[in-house]
């Protein structure tokens, strides 16, 4: 406890940091602000009213697509399709660099490679809003809630019920959800150059915190009401919630070290031999090196039914989709575990190439004891890589599936979303990326302050 309060300390003496944590937390501010601000036309009293009352596999499928917007989804906010967009334009620029030779190049140019292949990217996040735009207000208008102004006493919609009327809702509407999801990328790039953590990943995680308050007030009172057999299970449920954050930090934090050997030659004693000096490192290669997309993979395949069900005609198709619109379904859940899997394996593949890593230890002088550099290197990294990626991606599926499996045994609905899954992963894979920020802060504060003693201290030696 004392280390602890000697590091907040710390924090706030180190005028810097300080300054970074208090613009962070004001962005912050500013996009939970607009998180709340509806689009023109839509009352959000009467949003709220019908979500509540929106069926629980669908509801389901929408919390978890809501965490990522800390609710603006729900709320029909300006700030609706939050960064998914972006995220969306990541993805498809990922899986075209493989692809496309143009953004190979790219890739290997450096700092302005990545300035171009950035540039590409925010483009087409505006391709992609202009399309996710209309069907949200589509599904908002149509599937959801009636294109009418009075529905069961609460009004929706509010004099949009003319042709003249409805086109300005829809020009205003596209405009607003893409210069939305816009303005959280602008946010998201202050925070990362002018705050702490990557700005993108923070404000994720915002959102999935906005939701906790929530869910865990429901938790208790849920439990309260059994009487004092609740009060123990509320302790097993914060304990067995603790081991999983504990689970999935060792998951994420696992690495596999691979020795390898730097030769290096200089001269000794004036004489004109050289000598070979051998330093010893080793390559870290992570355990779940695909982080946590291949479950958002994995999710945004599975949201696809709730997407279309409603369109199908068809009774058995539309019954066969239905199937895996729940989220604490056997189906969803079996599938979602195998996509993981797969993505897991996939993505690792993509953004760990071994032929590189091998080719780049040949150049400087590097090498793996008793394996001959080149080919063989880059087979070795890789059959590693295939031997603890399984692993990872068996532990992975095990955490997708984690909120079905609690919410089985009698956790609510929304506390159980944050026993694992992409929320659990993203709220505790910032959580370390800021902290390892502020650690460095912190040395470098010390570092500092030592060797400001040691120049004083050489200075009173020559006096």
């Amino acid at each position: 406890m004392n280390i602890f309060l000697k590091n907040i300390h710390n924090i706030l003496t180190i005028k810097e940091l300080k300054k970074k944590i208090i613009i962070t937390f004001s962005l912050l501010l500013v996009y939970r602000f607009g998180a709340y601000i509806p689009i023109p036309g839509i009352n959000p009293l009467g949003i709220s009213d019908f979500m509540e009352k929106f069926h629980s596999g669908s509801k389901g499928l929408m919390q978890i697509l809501s965490s990522f917007t800390g609710g603006a989804f729900n709320r029909a906010s300006v700030l609706a399709l939050g960064i998914m967009p972006y995220i969306s334009a990541s993805i498809i620029i990922q899986l075209m660099c493989i692809i496309i030779p143009y953004l190979q190049r790219l890739q290997r140019d450096g700092e302005s490679g990545r300035k171009q292949i950035s540039f590409i990217t925010r483009w087409l996040t505006v391709i992609i809003c202009l399309i996710q735009a209309p069907v949200y207000l589509i599904s908002l208008t149509q599937q959801f809630i009636p294109f009418t102004s009075v529905s069961s006493n609460t009004t929706y919609l509010i004099d949009i019920n003319t042709f003249y009327g409805k086109s300005i809702f829809w020009v205003i509407g596209i405009i607003i959800l893409t210069s939305g999801t816009l303005f959280t990328m602008w946010l998201g790039d202050k925070i990362t150059d002018k705050g702490i953590g990557n700005g993108i990943s923070v404000i994720i995680m915002s959102g999935i915190i906005a939701r906790f308050p929530s869910a865990i007030s429901k938790e208790i009172f849920s439990k309260l009401e059994i009487g004092n057999g609740g009060l123990i299970i509320l302790f097993l449920e914060f304990l067995l919630w603790l081991l999983v954050i504990l689970f999935s930090i060792l998951i994420i934090q696992a690495i596999r070290k691979i020795p390898i050997q730097y030769v290096s030659h200089y001269k000794s004693f004036g004489l004109d031999s050289q000598l070979r000096h051998r330093k010893h490192q080793y390559i870290p290669l992570k355990m779940t090196a695909a982080g946590v997309m291949p479950i958002i993979f994995s999710q945004a395949i599975m949201l696809f039914p709730l997407t279309f069900s409603d369109y199908i005609k068809n009774i058995k198709i539309k019954n066969f989709f239905h199937l895996f619109q729940d989220i604490y379904g056997l189906w969803y859940n079996l599938t979602i575990s195998i996509l993981v899997i797969i993505f897991t394996f996939f993505y690792t593949a993509i953004t760990i190439p071994v032929n590189q890593m091998a080719d780049d230890l040949k150049r400087n002088g590097g090498h793996i004891p008793k394996i001959k550099p080149g080919k063989e290197t880059a087979e070795y990294i890789d059959n590693i890589l295939s031997k603890i990626t399984l692993p990872g991606a068996i532990l992975l599926s095990i955490i997708a599936i984690l909120p079905s499996i609690v919410f089985r045994i009698g956790i609510t609905q929304n506390f159980s979303l944050f026993y694992g899954g992409t929320s659990l992963l993203i709220v505790v894979g910032v959580i370390l990326d800021i902290s390892q920020q502020v650690n460095i802060h912190l040395l470098n504060y010390h570092y500092d302050g030592l060797m400001i003693m040691k120049n004083r201290s050489n200075r009173y030696t020559k006096l």
